[in-house]
């Protein structure tokens, strides 16, 4: 960012949104950010197409092959606000920093008495380090609304994050209806970690989070884990449980004991019904398998499972994602490992398997901030907001350079996390923190600055109604 030194931009009444070009996304990029910008000022900012007036902001489709698929040009003066980017998903992330720049109570949901709203006067030429940048809600230990998720897809565009991860199944909860197997949800989903009603989405839930993403430029990601943390999956279908314990419903919070019978043929009809029909409802490229802690299979037996499952996930056009245990087996070039405790990452580089990186002593977002944190888990560490920081991606492992990673990703694992406030108070201020990993490349990014910026977001949280943590090594 470079601050030009001339006049503020003042948006005011006869401001307006011009959309350059005849894109049907760039217009509904517009109609999104004066939708932001209405409520506070209860100004009309008119949308309109064509040559800009004094006193616009103007978004338009022509930066280059240099902005790539995410980055954008702004430059603000005082006259107009001009957002350039290559692509519909830079003018987005571009419209995020309009937010920023301008004053917190523009996400107030209530009209504002205040009498100037300016932009500084300033150039900004932005693209993103990583191409995937994201996070994982675990959906199955505990229930989440569409409401709940829909607010956490708010929360990841705000940082210009665009993947979402939902973590569909466990052993305590099946999440998503489906057709082929009708008994998934119906006998599944009737419980969650410590009691309570469960819940899962209807086929139209699903279509409409993705959709809700796609407005954001995230992408959703599904995983239903496998051969393990596959209790309720077999609920309904016991004819392919092989675990060290009886299928029933389980509020507890055990893992690796949950099995399917990976020597049986009917278990990877069910594997392939599964697969088929979530890959169908699901436009984006990945399918992932989970394929984590698995403790009552043999190492022939899982990896046999995996890479028969993973011909299964490339028959129906997708690329299979794993937890880093995967790596065991052979694995095409299309697939991806993501790590998360870095004792098995050599034999994905040596596979040429990408990486997604999502090291539990760093941006596990369910650990508790401090020992004396209510929410949360401590099993990989205390993660205070300068431990989700403070590292780079491209040194974290011996023999993994940037080249291998294609990006960072914060899970959310739901065993303490009954709502979305809860998420929030764990998300924030560390899901900026991972945002920033992500986005910044490593020599721009500095501590002490992220420590001072990220404290004038509190106001905007607060008027955005969400839950945080008021960190002792923030100046707040």
């Amino acid at each position: 960012m470079s601050l030009t030194g001339g006049a503020p931009f003042d948006l005011s009444r006869t401001s307006t949104i011009v959309v350059d070009g005849t894109s049907p996304e760039v217009s509904a990029i517009a109609e999104k950010l004066a939708a932001q910008l209405r409520r506070p000022t209860e100004f009309p900012l008119a949308i309109s197409n064509g040559a800009a007036a004094r006193g616009a902001i103007v978004l338009r489709l022509d930066g280059g092959a240099a902005l790539g698929e995410e980055g954008y040009n702004l430059t603000v003066s005082s006259d107009s606000v001009r957002l350039v980017a290559n692509r519909p998903a830079g003018l987005f992330h571009g419209i995020q920093t309009i937010r920023q720049l301008l004053p917190a109570d523009i996400e107030s949901e209530m009209g504002s008495e205040r009498s100037t709203w300016q932009i500084p006067a300033l150039t900004i030429t932005d693209s993103p380090r990583f191409a995937w940048r994201g996070a994982m809600l675990d959906v199955a230990r505990h229930f989440f609304t569409v409401d709940e998720v829909e607010q956490f897809i708010d929360l990841l565009g705000l940082y210009k994050l665009n993947v979402l991860h939902l973590h569909l199944s466990d052993d305590q909860g099946w999440r998503l209806a489906l057709n082929s197997r009708p008994k998934l949800a119906q006998m599944g989903s009737l419980t969650q970690v410590g009691g309570g009603p469960g819940g899962f989405y209807t086929q139209q839930d699903y279509k409409d989070i993705i959709d809700y993403a796609a407005a954001r430029y995230i992408l959703i990601v599904p995983e239903v884990d496998m051969p393990s943390h596959i209790n309720a999956g077999l609920i309904g279908y016991p004819e392919v449980a092989c675990s060290q314990r009886p299928t029933a419903l389980y509020t507890g919070t055990d893992v690796g004991w949950s099995a399917l019978c990976v020597d049986k043929e009917e278990t990877y009809a069910f594997v392939d019904d599964i697969i088929r029909e979530i890959s169908a409802m699901t436009p984006g490229p990945y399918f992932h398998i989970g394929g984590d802690e698995v403790h009552s299979l043999s190492k022939e037996q899982y990896i046999k499972f995996v890479e028969r499952v993973q011909g299964i996930v490339n028959k129906y056009g997708k690329k299979m994602i794993g937890w880093e245990e995967i790596t065991q087996a052979r694995l095409n070039p299309t697939t991806i490992a993501q790590q998360w405790k870095s004792d098995s990452v050599g034999a994905a580089v040596a596979q040429n398997v990408k990486l997604i990186l999502s090291p539990s002593q760093k941006i596990y977002l369910d650990m508790k901030y401090t020992p004396a944190s209510t929410l949360g888990l401590h099993w990989a560490a205390y993660v205070e907001v300068r431990d989700a920081y403070d590292w780079d991606p491209a040194t974290l492992m011996k023999g993994v350079t940037e080249n291998e990673i294609i990006g960072v990703e914060a899970p959310f694992w739901s065993e303490t996390l009954r709502n979305i406030g809860a998420v929030e108070y764990l998300a924030l201020p560390r899901l900026p923190a991972v945002a920033e990993i992500g986005w910044t490349p490593q020599a721009n990014r500095s501590w002490e600055s992220f420590r001072s910026r990220i404290v004038t977001h509190e106001p905007r949280w607060t008027y955005l109604g969400m839950n945080y943590y008021r960190s002792p090594q923030l100046p707040w």
